[in-house]
């Protein structure tokens, strides 16, 4: 389909954000002639006039750019052959490079500020929207060096960031992987198709996939070991250069998260791997296999049980699923979904997949390519959950303090897929769609909650192991991998091949991070816990954390709202959700 042939009612409403390309025009010059006055600060920041007036001017130009980001870049998503619109996108793009060129001597000038001058700014009224951001620079000076040693840190910079580069251009060009044949065609493998490929039917093609795709990497695992092992030692200097204990330290400091909460997460879900095992188990029954192998674990265990609803339906169903939140919650979503806030249906050249994207001052947008299955359900309610986080959040705060920070980034959508999901446990009357949403939560868990826990507890054992002298050689990584993976999935599952998989997750050349999503999905399941048991709490939910946007730190507004992820209670309501939803699965399999 072509985007002229898109329905008005399935398309959004750019013209929220900017009116039209002559505004453009007009607003883009108009961003590039405010560069040369804030740079006219430079050396300012200590005396409280400039200060103050440095920090509005670069408000004005951050929310004035934003809009025009946004405009831009969503305009091109809506057909990436469009020339035009891409056109736009690049040229903000590089406005981009010119703000923060133009602003860039700000954090380092804060940072070596005196403690009274920034307390002194923090007291100070005029200076409110500002307080928390002065008070992270405060918080991160002691992790600062001195001009000569920071000067050598960012000279080093580009050459400790070569793993990263070299894992990107292996990943993503260098590696070739045998095709896989599938109903008689021959389907080009790569780590995109992999995860489709998993999910087929057809077992020989999962087997093939999965044998063809470690072969490839099987055959640089020696390249990719030494790589990632210079990865860990880079994340360790830094650790140690910026005096951090370690890099999970670090980690955890740029997170503004107690470590505590990273050492938690792993030792709870280490003691709740029981349950995990069970469900490996009731998946080998229900696909009737003699052996169990880790390419089998991605195939639904319920066929044709697809709930295939028109958009519209989906919409009113996701309404439905989610009047715990109150009236004004649902309000918006009908307001996202006939407003044009959404964009809809696929068309040619329209970017994939779904995401939801705001600035400050305008609505936030949601981009679907919305099929007829039961995942793009999900996703609608997942995708508005993103969206209403960061209207509330707008609402809630100054643009200073809006935007909300990665660890709790999650949380709202994937609160709004468990009340649809337990709505639908609730109202589905066919038991084939029932076992199929029980095994679509079951597998949610596994593979977010159980999955990337593993996945940080090998980042924490490997960087652990470089910092006692251990070498990072191909047979210790394999051997960490393997090991954990057997510990995680137990014995119902077999397949040694599985110990490359480490050298194939990008993620670990981002040391610490994919904690985040198992910590998301616990907050979420809590917070949907108590939205459900409690009425009253809805307010509460909405006021300290959909409003609160980044006005203290990630784990407070947690704290806040009652998780505090430090603690065995939001794993206790995780783990129960997963045992319940198990328990009730065996019971209807038998």
């Amino acid at each position: 389909m072509k985007r002229s042939e898109v329905p008005q009612k399935y398309r959004w409403k750019l013209s929220d954000l900017v009116g039209s390309e002559a505004e453009f025009e007009t607003r883009f010059q108009a961003v590039l002639d405010k560069l040369p006055e804030i740079a006219a600060y430079a050396g300012k920041l200590g005396e409280r006039d400039s200060a103050l007036a440095c920090f509005k001017l670069e408000s004005e130009i951050g929310k004035e750019f934003g809009l025009l980001y946004l405009w831009s870049h969503m305009y091109s998503h809506e057909d990436l052959a469009d020339s035009a619109a891409v056109g736009y996108a690049n040229r903000t793009d590089a406005l981009m490079g010119k703000v923060m060129t133009a602003t860039s001597f700000m954090s380092s000038e804060l940072s070596a500020l005196d403690d009274a001058t920034i307390d002194g700014y923090i007291r100070d009224p005029e200076f409110g929207v500002f307080d928390f951001m002065l008070s992270e620079i405060k918080r991160r000076k002691a992790h600062i060096l001195g001009d000569r040693e920071e000067r050598l840190l960012a000279m080093a910079g580009e050459a400790l960031g070569t793993p990263d580069n070299v894992a990107s251009m292996l990943m993503n060009a260098d590696l070739k992987f045998k095709p896989v044949k599938k109903d008689g065609k021959t389907v080009e493998l790569n780590n995109e198709s992999y995860g489709e490929l998993l999910a087929d039917e057809d077992r020989k093609v999962r087997k093939a996939a999965f044998d063809n795709l470690y072969a490839g990497y099987a055959a640089h695992i020696n390249t990719l070991a030494a790589n990632y092992a210079g990865n860990v030692k880079s994340g360790n200097f830094y650790a140690l250069a910026r005096n951090y204990g370690d890099g999970l330290e670090k980690g955890m400091f740029n997170d503004n998260v107690p470590k505590s909460v990273y050492e938690n997460l792993i030792g709870a879900v280490e003691k709740n791997l029981a349950p995990l095992h069970r469900y490996i188990a009731l998946r080998k029954k229900l696909l009737g296999v003699k052996d169990l192998h880790m390419y089998d674990l991605y195939v639904p265990v319920v066929e044709n049980a697809q709930m295939k609803l028109p958009y519209e339906e989906a919409c009113e169903l996701v309404k439905t699923a989610l009047a715990p939140m109150g009236k004004d919650y649902v309000a918006l979503l009908d307001k996202a979904m006939t407003e044009g806030w959404i964009d809809v249906m696929p068309n040619d050249g329209k970017r994939g997949g779904a995401y939801s994207w705001g600035t400050y001052g305008c609505h936030p947008f949601v981009l679907l390519n919305y099929q007829q299955t039961t995942g793009d359900i999900f996703t609608v309610a997942h995708e508005l959950g993103h969206c209403l986080h960061s209207y509330y959040s707008q609402e809630g705060q100054p643009y200073e303090k809006s935007d909300y920070q990665i660890f709790v980034a999650e949380v709202a959508s994937i609160c709004n897929e468990t009340l649809l999901e337990s709505y639908l446990m609730d109202t589905v009357k066919d038991e084939r769609v029932k076992r199929y949403l029980l095994s679509y939560r079951l597998d949610r868990f596994r593979t977010t909650l159980f999955r990337q826990t593993m996945f940080a507890e090998f980042e924490y054992q490997a960087h652990k192991m470089d910092l006692e002298g251990r070498p990072l050689t191909v047979e210790a990584l394999n051997g960490l991998y393997l090991d954990l993976n057997k510990k995680y999935y137990g014995d119902e599952v077999s397949d040694d091949t599985i110990k490359y998989e480490w050298s194939r997750i990008p993620h670990f050349y981002n040391a610490f991070y994919v904690y985040k999503y198992a910590t998301g999905l616990t907050a979420a399941t809590s917070i949907a816990h108590n939205i459900l048991a409690r009425p009253e709490y809805v307010d509460k939910y909405k006021n300290k954390f959909l409003r609160a946007g980044g006005c203290k730190s990630p784990y407070e507004i947690l704290c806040d709202v009652e998780v505090d992820l430090a603690t065995e209670k939001p794993y206790d309501d995780a783990f129960k959700l997963f045992s319940d939803s198990l328990d009730e699965l065996e019971k209807l399999s038998k």
